[in-house]
């Protein structure tokens, strides 16, 4: 099973969700940060290092000795990576989305593969869970290339039939997009302001095509207004949890702690909710926990 934990907007709290789902987790399950261009996920788990290796992508690298200007490969990418003027031939490797298309359509072989270093993926153990994330180097521009590399090492390293919990970049873009696609549920983390409910319509409306089973995590609840409830309502959403605000629970966040563990009444709502999301699963032990 595959939960990303989503928002809309930064700051409604989806790290503090995706820490105490995983601390709360029965069964096994791999934590796993794509938020690679801002991961701080790591700074609640602490898990212990047990390997990291560099991302790349393959970038075209130009001889222009043997370029005829013929201009099929500026013609092919959609991105301007490769641009003939005149008689100049360009490559811009920051452009470039790695599809090799320019080097395999180029008669004459002036374009051969070289490489651009995306980021690091790191993974290890945080306590009883495995844990892996991306880090986009400084300047990196582009983030699903190395999402999708985070998922091939997940794929190696994660144990047969654990669960995945994925801590998804915020927004509605691209590396939301990717982030969220492979899931099995999506948890939309929102808080009772107007940007909450406004950008949770956002990735209502950005992330309901893909047909997924889908709910709400209310943070902050009792600040605010009861419009997030309306649009939930009026949109078939189910309220998974509400996270109240509570002075205890951004203490324990800017201490770097995992909430669930550090607030009692904070961690069996997060208990609970972690037992509602394996009913998704055909838990059967879950479904019964969930109705308590």
């Amino acid at each position: 099973m595959i939960i990303a934990i989503a928002s809309g907007k930064g700051g409604t709290g989806k790290t503090t969700v995706a820490a105490s789902l995983t601390h709360a987790w029965p069964n096994p399950v791999v934590a796993v940060d794509l938020d690679v261009e801002a991961p701080n996920l790591h700074l609640f788990l602490h898990p212990e290092e047990a390997g990291r290796q560099k991302a790349v992508i393959e970038v075209p690298v130009a001889d222009e000795s043997k370029c005829t200007y013929c201009r099929k490969c500026s013609e092919l990418c959609q991105f301007a990576a490769v641009k003939v003027l005149g008689e100049v031939l360009m490559v811009f490797p920051e452009m470039c989305h790695g599809c090799g298309g320019c080097i395999a359509i180029c008669p004459e072989g002036a374009l051969t593969p070289g490489e651009r270093e995306l980021g690091d993926i790191i993974w290890g153990k945080a306590g009883k869970a495995d844990f892996i994330m991306g880090r986009s180097r400084i300047g990196e521009a582009m983030s699903p290339p190395l999402m999708r590399q985070v998922k091939t090492k997940l794929a190696q390293i994660a144990p047969a039939g654990a669960d995945v919990i994925i801590d998804a970049p915020p927004g509605v873009s691209c590396p939301a997009v990717n982030a969220v696609m492979d899931a099995d549920v999506i948890v939309l983390v929102t808080e009772p302001t107007p940007f909450g409910v406004f950008d949770l319509g956002l990735a209502h409306k950005a992330f309901a095509p893909m047909g997924k089973p889908m709910g709400v995590v209310v943070n902050r609840a009792g600040m605010g207004t009861d419009e997030v409830y309306h649009f939930c309502r009026r949109n078939g959403l189910d309220i998974f949890a509400e996270i109240p605000y509570d002075r205890a629970i951004a203490e324990a966040y800017a201490e770097g702690r995992i909430v669930a563990e550090a607030v009692p009444a904070a961690g069996k709502i997060l208990t609970a909710l972690a037992a509602r999301l394996r009913s998704f699963a055909g838990d059967d032990g879950a479904k019964e926990a969930s109705r308590v």
